[in-house]
């Protein structure tokens, strides 16, 4: 059923493994949640831009189509779009969920991170 889906990438586009980025169940079951509700696409792009409290802030979006020269991740269920020049800032990252009330949210775990500010959103190499 779904060996079709995984095994056809959209042109342009290369597959990736989850040594670039890897989502947690729990990240990858919100992630399913937001998309069904969200209805803006069914891949989670994820970009490094500078700015952010320490240089370098992660985004993440809800898109429908892949862009030429973006890597595909498929993990926890997510398919997780990253362009090239994020994947050198992002090798290795993890995302995870937490539904805390107080430090809840996603939150990326990333091995390259020299520091990070204490939101998680920012970071410097």
């Amino acid at each position: 059923m779904t060996e079709g889906i995984t095994s056809t990438l959209p042109e342009g586009v290369r597959e990736g493994n989850e040594k670039l980025v890897l989502v947690t169940p729990p990240a990858g079951v919100k992630l399913q949640s937001l998309i069904a509700r969200e209805h803006k696409g069914d891949f989670l792009r994820i970009k490094i831009t500078g700015g952010g409290c320490n240089g370098l802030s992660y985004k993440m979006k809800f898109v429908k189509d892949s862009k030429r020269g973006d890597i595909l991740v498929r993990s926890a269920g997510a398919q997780v779009l990253v362009d090239s020049k994020s994947a050198l800032y992002l090798r290795g990252t993890h995302l995870d969920f937490s539904d805390k009330m107080v430090g809840g949210g996603f939150k990326f775990s990333n091995p390259n991170a020299k520091s990070s500010c204490s939101c998680g959103e920012s970071f410097s190499i």
